[in-house]
C-alpha cells in the first residue's frame, strides 16, 4: 500500500503547528501594539531591525538547505502583516474604538472576483472576521450604499498605472460627502479565461470591462477572427461566458474570478504592459484620525481663481512648509466649461502642525479647499518591508583601503549633455532602475549571457538574488559573430526573463539590437542594453533615446572614451537622460584574454561625465577564473557597479559558457566584494 496518506497526515500536522505559531505570534504583536499605543516615543517600525531579521532568516534557510529567497519572501509577508496589525490597533485607539465591529459590510462595483473585490479583501485582511462584500453595478451605487448606511465602507478604483485616473471615481469624491480613510494597491494580472483548454484560434468573442479590453488591445489584435464586447465588470464577464456555455467565448479577468466560476486560464499576463497596478481608495461616512507615527497621505480638492499665478500661490504654501506634493490632476468644472478643479495628494497627517499650517495657507489663496481624506499610504515604496536583505555570511572587514586621487576633468564640451556640469563639476546623476539606483553605491548586475529555457533562467535568478545581485541580466536577442551561433529566443525569451524578474523581485536588463524592437522590449524590460557591436548604431541610439526606459550603453570594442561619450550624447539629446555607461574591454594586439579591460577608462569617464559607470569583466576577460579578480579591481577603480555572467551549469551554456561564473563562484565573489566595499567605505547597493 502507498505511504502517501501517512505522509500527507504528517504535512497536515506540520501545517497545523505553523498556524498555531502564527496565532501565537499575532498575540505577541498585539502586545507590542498595546505598548506603542501607550508609549508614544516608541517607533511604529524599525526598518533596520526588519532588514536584520530577514537577513538572519535567509542565512539560516541557506544553512538548512532551503530556498532562501522563498523563505525570506514568506517572512516578509509575516512582517508586513505584523505592521498592518499594529497600524489597525493604533488606528482603533486613535478613534476611540475599543473593539472592531463584529459585522462589517463593504460595497464595491462588480461581482465577486473583480479587482475591487480582491483589493477589498486585501485591505480588510487583518480583521478577525472577513467583511461581507456587496457588489453593485456602478461606482455611484456603491457610494450611495455607504451614504444610506447599507454598508460601512466602499472601495473604489482611483487610478491605474497604465490607463491613468478613473474619472468617475474622481467625480464621486468631489460630490459625495464621504471621506477617504484608506488606500490599497492591487497588481492587476489580466488573464484570458475560457470554459476549457482550447486553441486560441477557436475563440470568437471576448467579454470584459472596457478598461481591461483597452489594456489588452495588443493581445486582442492578435486573436484573428475574434471580436470584443464590453461588459460592466471583468468578473461579471466571466459569469457571462459560463452562462453562454460555448467554448468559443472567453473573458478577460483575474484568475481568481475564473476559479469562482470554474473557468480555466487560456493565457496569463496578456496586458500591453506588465507592471499594471491599480490604486484603490476606501471611503467612509466620517473621517478617521491616525497615529502620527503612521505615514499618511492627505487628498485635497482645490479650486483656484481663474487668473494668473493662482495655482502657483497655493502650491507655494506647500513648498514653504516642506510638504511633499505627490499628485496633481486637473478635472474640468462640471458647470463651468474651460475652468478646472484640482485633485491634490500630499504626504502628511492633517493633525501634523506643519501640514495644518500649509493647508491654512492654501485656503487663503484658493476659492475652495476641501480635505477629501487623510489615510495611511500604501502606494509608497518607502513603506515596503525591506527587500535589500543580506544573505551573505557575516565577515569582519579588513583594514581600511586608501582612497584614490581623482583625475582632472576634461575641458572640452563636444558632448555637453554627457559632460560634467561646469556649475557643479562634482555632481553625479543617479539612474534608477526599478528599486535600484546606479550612482548611489556599488550595483551588481548578474545572470546568464542568454535566456535559454525556463529552468535555466529561474535557477540563475535565484542564485543572483540569494547571492546579493540587484539586477537580472539575460540576452533574448543575441548579436553573434557567426550566423550559425545561438541567436537568442526573441520575444518568448523576454517573457521568461520578466517572469523570473517578478518572481525574484529583480529588475531586468536585456539587449535590444534593432530600432523597431525598442518599443516592444521597453514595455517589459526595466532597462535597455545597447551592446558593444551597436554602440555606433545611431538609429538604435536615437530610438532608445526616445524611450522612457534607462539605457545601459556598452563601449565598442574599438571605440575611444570620447566616442563612447558621444554615443551617450545621442541618447541624451533624444530626450532620455537615464544612461549608465559600461566599460567592457577593447580589442588590442593582446590575445591572452578575450579583450583588454581598460580600467583606466573608469577614472577618465568619472572625470569627464556625470553619468554612472560600470564594468563588464566577463566579456573583457573571457575566462571564468579572471572575472572575480577584475570585478574587485573595478570596485577599487571607482566603478559604480559590475555586470557579470552567471549560469547554473556553464558547461551546458549555449552562449559564453567559458566566462560564466558558477553559483558557488558568484557567491564567493559577492562575499569578497562586500568585504572590500566595507573597507573602502562604499555602499553595496
Amino acid at each position: 500500500m502507498s505511504d502517501l496518506p501517512n505522509v500527507r497526515a504528517a504535512l497536515d500536522r506540520i501545517d497545523a503547528a505553523l498556524l498555531d505559531l502564527l496565532a501565537e505570534r499575532s498575540a505577541v504583536v498585539d502586545e507590542v501594539a498595546a505598548l506603542k499605543s501607550r508609549e508614544h516615543a516608541l517607533l511604529l517600525r524599525d526598518l533596520e531591525r526588519e532588514r536584520d531579521l530577514l537577513s538572519k532568516v535567509g542565512r539560516e534557510a541557506q544553512r538548512r538547505g532551503l530556498n532562501a529567497f522563498h523563505v525570506v519572501k514568506i517572512f516578509r509577508d509575516v512582517v508586513e502583516a505584523s505592521v498592518r496589525q499594529q497600524e489597525s490597533r493604533l488606528t482603533r485607539a486613535a478613534n476611540g474604538i475599543d473593539e472592531e465591529p463584529a459585522l462589517l459590510r463593504v460595497a464595491f462595483q462588480g461581482a465577486e472576483g473583480a479587482y475591487s473585490h480582491l483589493a477589498g479583501r486585501k485591505f480588510f485582511a487583518d480583521r478577525s472576521e472577513e467583511p461581507i462584500f456587496v457588489g453593485y453595478r456602478s461606482f455611484r451605487q456603491a457610494v450611495e450604499a455607504v451614504e444610506r448606511e447599507e454598508c460601512e465602507f466602499a472601495i473604489l478604483p482611483l487610478e491605474n498605472s497604465v490607463a491613468g485616473g478613473i474619472n468617475e471615481t474622481y467625480a464621486l469624491l468631489g460630490t459625495s460627502k464621504l471621506s477617504i480613510v484608506g488606500e490599497e494597491v492591487w497588481p492587476v494580472e489580466h488573464c484570458l479565461l475560457g470554459l476549457a483548454k482550447v486553441p486560441l484560434a477557436r475563440i470568437r468573442r471576448v467579454y470584459s470591462h472596457p478598461q481591461a479590453l483597452m489594456q489588452c488591445s495588443e493581445f486582442l489584435d492578435g486573436l484573428a477572427g475574434a471580436s470584443s464586447e464590453s461588459f460592466f465588470d471583468t468578473a461579471a464577464s466571466v459569469a457571462k461566458v459560463k452562462e453562454l456555455g460555448s467554448e468559443e467565448n472567453a473573458a478577460i479577468a483575474s484568475e481568481e474570478a475564473g476559479e469562482r466560476h470554474g473557468l480555466v486560464v487560456l493565457r496569463r499576463s496578456i496586458a500591453n504592459q506588465r507592471n499594471n497596478q491599480t490604486r484603490f481608495v476606501v471611503v467612509h461616512k466620517r473621517p478617521f484620525r491616525f497615529d502620527p507615527r503612521i505615514p499618511c497621505r492627505t487628498s485635497l480638492l482645490l479650486v483656484t481663481d481663474h487668473r494668473e499665478g493662482a495655482l502657483e500661490r497655493c502650491l507655494a504654501e506647500l513648498a514653504k512648509a516642506g510638504v511633499n506634493l505627490t499628485k496633481l490632476e486637473s478635472r474640468s468644472m462640471p458647470a463651468t466649461p474651460w475652468e478646472y478643479q484640482f485633485y491634490v495628494d500630499v504626504e502628511g497627517n492633517v493633525d501634523d502642525p506643519r501640514l495644518a499650517a500649509a493647508l491654512e495657507g492654501v485656503g487663503r489663496n484658493a476659492r475652495y479647499l476641501r480635505v477629501l481624506g487623510c489615510y495611511p499610504r500604501k502606494a509608497d515604496p518607502s513603506r515596503e518591508v525591506p527587500k535589500d536583505v543580506d544573505l551573505l555570511p557575516d565577515a569582519a572587514p579588513p583594514e581600511p583601503w586608501p582612497a584614490g586621487t581623482p583625475v582632472p576633468a576634461e575641458s572640452r564640451v563636444a558632448y555637453p549633455l554627457a559632460a560634467r556640469r561646469a556649475t557643479d563639476p562634482g555632481a553625479r546623476t543617479p539612474v534608477k532602475v526599478g528599486d535600484v539606483v546606479f550612482g548611489e553605491g556599488f550595483v551588481v548586475i548578474a545572470g546568464p549571457c542568454a535566456v535559454e529555457n525556463e529552468a535555466q533562467l529561474f535557477e540563475a535568478a535565484r542564485v543572483v538574488r540569494e547571492g546579493g545581485g540587484r539586477v537580472l541580466r539575460g540576452g533574448v536577442f543575441k548579436p553573434r559573430t557567426s550566423p550559425y551561433s545561438f541567436q537568442g529566443l526573441g520575444i518568448p525569451g523576454l517573457d521568461l526573463l520578466c517572469r523570473a524578474g517578478l518572481e525574484y523581485h529583480l529588475p531586468v536588463v536585456t539587449e535590444v539590437v534593432a530600432p523597431e524592437d525598442v518599443e516592444k522590449v521597453a514595455e517589459f524590460a526595466d532597462m535597455l542594453q545597447v551592446g558593444a557591436r551597436n554602440m555606433q548604431n545611431f538609429a538604435l541610439l536615437k530610438a532608445v533615446g526616445q524611450s522612457s526606459r534607462p539605457v545601459l550603453l556598452k563601449r565598442g570594442m574599438m571605440s575611444s572614451v570620447e566616442e563612447l561619450l558621444l554615443a551617450a550624447e545621442y541618447v541624451l539629446s533624444a530626450g532620455n537622460r537615464a544612461v549608465v555607461l559600461c566599460e567592457r574591454g577593447i580589442r588590442t594586439f593582446e590575445t591572452s584574454t578575450r579583450n583588454t579591460l581598460d580600467l583606466g577608462a573608469v577614472q577618465v569617464l568619472k572625470a569627464r561625465t556625470h553619468l554612472p559607470v560600470i564594468v563588464d569583466p566577463s566579456h573583457a576577460m573571457g575566462v571564468t577564473a579572471f572575472v572575480a579578480p577584475m570585478a574587485r579591481a573595478a570596485l577599487a577603480a571607482g566603478a559604480d557597479g559590475v555586470i557579470v555572467e552567471v549560469h547554473p551549469h556553464p558547461e551546458e551554456a549555449l552562449c559564453d559558457g567559458p566566462q560564466a561564473l558558477t553559483p558557488e563562484l558568484f557567491a564567493t565573489m559577492m562575499g569578497d566584494l562586500r568585504r572590500m566595499a566595507q573597507a573602502l567605505g562604499v555602499k553595496m547597493a
